[in-house]
């Protein structure tokens, strides 16, 4: 299994052409994506996208919300702001999902290297 964050996907649906879309077009060639449960909120958020897409995104796989989830994800919020980095809440949130099923993340967005660091999210691209 590999996670795909929100920009990445949207990313790779717009046709642009860089690693982390790369690496989400190898994923789903490979039937290997699955959407933490907020990357799913965020793309369907979008009161313009297309009945068919939608389709598309919900038969992509969601992980689970294992016991304990949302203790953990505050614990690891609190973590990263500690070291005076900055924790988007919806970053957070994909991170601890990631990092209960331990799987990677296939990420553009430059917020999640702290995560990395601090908190052993292991990132594809």
């Amino acid at each position: 299994m590999i996670a795909v964050d929100t920009s990445s996907f949207v990313a790779y649906l717009d046709g642009e052409k860089r690693p982390d879309t790369d690496a989400v077009e190898m994923a789903l060639q490979q039937k290997l994506v699955v959407f933490p449960p907020v990357v799913l909120t965020e793309l369907l958020s979008d009161p313009k996208l297309p009945l068919s897409i939608k389709k598309t995104f919900q038969e992509i796989p969601i992980l689970p919300t294992l016991e304990g989830y949302w203790e953990r994800a505050g614990l690891l919020r609190s973590k990263i702001l500690s070291h005076g980095c900055k924790a988007r809440l919806a970053d957070t949130l994909i991170t601890q999902s990631c990092l209960d099923h331990d799987i990677p993340l296939i990420a553009h967005d430059s917020d999640f290297r702290h995560f990395v660091q601090f908190a052993s999210l292991k990132r594809l691209v």
